[in-house]
């Protein structure tokens, strides 16, 4: 094995994966290592090697875990085991104290009474190293097991190195390439990873071209077995927000910025801007000279309309602001309903609510109020009724409470004429019963007497 030729290599590799050097070193040496224990070392040993970047020279040592005899299984505990079937903890990785013990190995392990003999500050778990005879020459085996070893190593260092760099990009706009388009999903070529567009994160209307060269926010990045899987979006809010980043320096610099968004994928947004610092037309820096700023921001979102108003700490300014193109008259504001009342001339009313009602359902998302547009006409007759219907009420109320008396006094004189009624009634009753009464005695009282009078 050629360690010259590998050495050279190191620089092209980690460039080329984007691999730390050191990092390439590092897997170089492991493989160096393996193949030295293929041909030259003992089962159990822990060999590692040492690379001398200059020289291409390696230099090999033996490594052995410093033990006491509580981490050692007895005689007795090995028997034990084994009748239990029990699986013997030979890693020095797995060496707890108080947990688990293991069998001792003397290629890889040395008791402490040997161990402070050569270093006597040595605590159990520690390692030792003892240098080995160089080898320069190596089996055909050996050589594939360092082949493989390296082929591994620098595939897991790349993918560790790619999930890494794109995960630091979340949440930033990076450049890609379309390359395939399987179904409704987009993969994109990133460079060093392939990034994917899943449907809900597509501007809808947009068409994909094989070739074409796009602007992506970096959505979410994960790791998975086979590499890193890189979440793409176009649709993202922050998306707009990023973009307007990138061309105006106001913005990556603070001195503008960016109060809300509201956005319809595809057709249009409204954005919210505010300057930090005075003398600075937030409007303005964000349109550039000519509008050559946003005019590239609309290209790259496919003609998107995008409407940038100036934020207001006054509610009432803020929302005329938020109707543009629309010229608004007046702005009536209840903060107990967060509703406002937006008076526009007949001709601006149909402008100010946009077709199917678009602009003042962007405004009322910008701005967080609820937005009703009307023309003067409409709002000074809805007023007028409004007075109209509490003068009314007012006179209702004024003439009803008079007639409530007279009902009610009404009321009770028919009611106390009811009872008089009711009561002679009852007196009539009773006196004719009376009268009906001594009536049938009388009669009584003659037939008894003409009975007397026949007798005697």
């Amino acid at each position: 094995m050629d360690l010259k030729t590998f050495t050279s290599a190191i620089s092209q590799i980690a460039e080329e994966k984007g691999i730390p050097k050191e990092k390439v070193i590092e897997i170089i040496e492991m493989a160096i290592a393996a193949a030295y224990k293929k041909d030259y070392g003992v089962k159990g040993q822990i060999i590692r090697a040492k690379l001398n970047e200059e020289t291409g020279e390696a230099k090999f040592s033996q490594i052995k875990i410093a033990v006491d005899s509580s981490m050692i299984l007895s005689e007795e505990e090995i028997e034990e085991l084994k009748t239990k079937k029990e699986k013997i903890i030979g890693a020095p990785e797995q060496i707890e104290e108080g947990e688990k013990k293991f069998r001792f190995n003397p290629e890889k392990h040395i008791l402490m009474e040997e161990a402070k003999k050569i270093k006597p500050d040595i605590k159990p778990g520690e390692e030792l190293e003892f240098p080995l005879e160089t080898q320069a020459d190596y089996g055909r085996i050996a050589a594939m097991t360092a082949k493989q070893v390296i082929i591994q190593r620098i595939r897991e260092a790349e993918r560790e190195a790619v999930f890494e760099e794109y995960k630091t990009k979340e949440g930033e706009v990076i450049s890609g390439i379309v390359q395939r388009i399987e179904g409704r999903n987009i993969f994109f070529d990133l460079g060093k990873a392939i990034g994917i567009l899943l449907p809900p994160e597509q501007i809808p209307g947009e068409f994909y071209r094989i070739g074409a060269r796009l602007r992506l926010y970096v959505l979410k990045v994960e790791k998975d077995v086979k590499g890193t899987i890189i979440l793409l979006s176009r649709a993202y809010p922050k998306f707009l927000s990023k973009l307007f980043e990138i061309e105006v320096p106001e913005v990556a610099s603070k001195t503008v910025v960016i109060k809300s968004i509201a956005r319809e994928l595809g057709s249009r947004s409204k954005i919210a801007v505010h300057s930090e610092v005075e003398g600075i037309d937030p409007i303005g820096s964000m349109v550039g000279q000519k509008g050559t700023r946003v005019g590239v921001i609309i290209d790259e979102l496919g003609g998107e309309k995008i409407d940038i108003i100036e934020w207001s700490e006054d509610p009432e300014k803020f929302i005329a602001s938020a109707l543009a193109p629309a010229k608004v008259l007046e702005v009536k504001i209840s903060k107990t309903r967060n509703q406002a009342i937006a008076i526009v001339s007949e001709e601006q009313l149909s402008l100010a609510i946009g077709r199917d009602g678009q602009n003042v359902r962007l405004a009322a998302k910008l701005t967080g109020w609820k937005i009703d547009v009307r023309a003067p006409e409409t709002a000074a007759l809805e007023k007028e009724k409004k007075k109209e219907a509490k003068e009314q009420g007012e006179e209702k109320e004024e003439i009803k409470k008079p007639e409530e008396k007279a009902k009610e006094k009404k009321e009770k004189k028919a009611k106390e004429k009811k009872s008089k009624e009711a009561v002679a009634a009852k007196a009539s009753e009773v006196k004719e019963k009376s009268q009906k009464r001594k009536k049938k005695q009388r009669k009584t009282n003659n037939r008894q007497l003409t009975t007397d009078n026949s007798t005697n």
